[in-house]
């Protein structure tokens, strides 16, 4: 098992990202897609600013139902509900190392990065695949 490889290598690329002053009914409708990430880079001129995980959308919303009408949707911004300052390392980074940062349990994914741009996300479920793999 070769976890001095990338981290590259099992990441999910491209990563939709989101602009800061977007409203929230943008994140509704990256959350309603199959197979999506629970973490949304959020960016800035090309610059990581902030991360939206699946809970900080959820206690953004509160009660409100899946209408795109209703008003938490229309009236809260990215800004208003992501988190400052995420993780983040170069995509060249080993498997290794981002599964020791995962590890720590103080978080479940990783955005990686080329040349100060957003390239990628791993999570904790891309390790487990990458390992159950690696068994095989």
């Amino acid at each position: 098992m070769n976890t001095q490889l990338p981290v590259s290598t099992i990441m999910t690329s491209p990563v939709e990202c989101v602009g800061p002053q977007e409203k929230i009914l943008v994140l509704k409708h990256i959350y309603e897609k199959d197979r999506f990430h629970r973490h949304i880079p959020v960016t800035e001129n090309n610059m990581l600013v902030g991360m939206v995980s699946l809970v900080d959308y959820m206690h953004a919303i509160g009660d409100a139902t899946l209408d795109d009408n209703e008003p938490v949707y229309s009236s809260k911004t990215v800004a208003d509900v992501m988190s400052l300052n995420p993780i983040s390392v170069d995509e060249s980074t080993s498997i290794a190392d981002v599964g020791a940062l995962l590890a720590k349990g103080e978080f479940s994914s990783v955005i990686l990065m080329r040349d100060k741009q957003v390239s990628g996300i791993v999570t904790t479920t891309d390790l487990i695949r990458f390992f159950l793999k690696e068994q095989d």
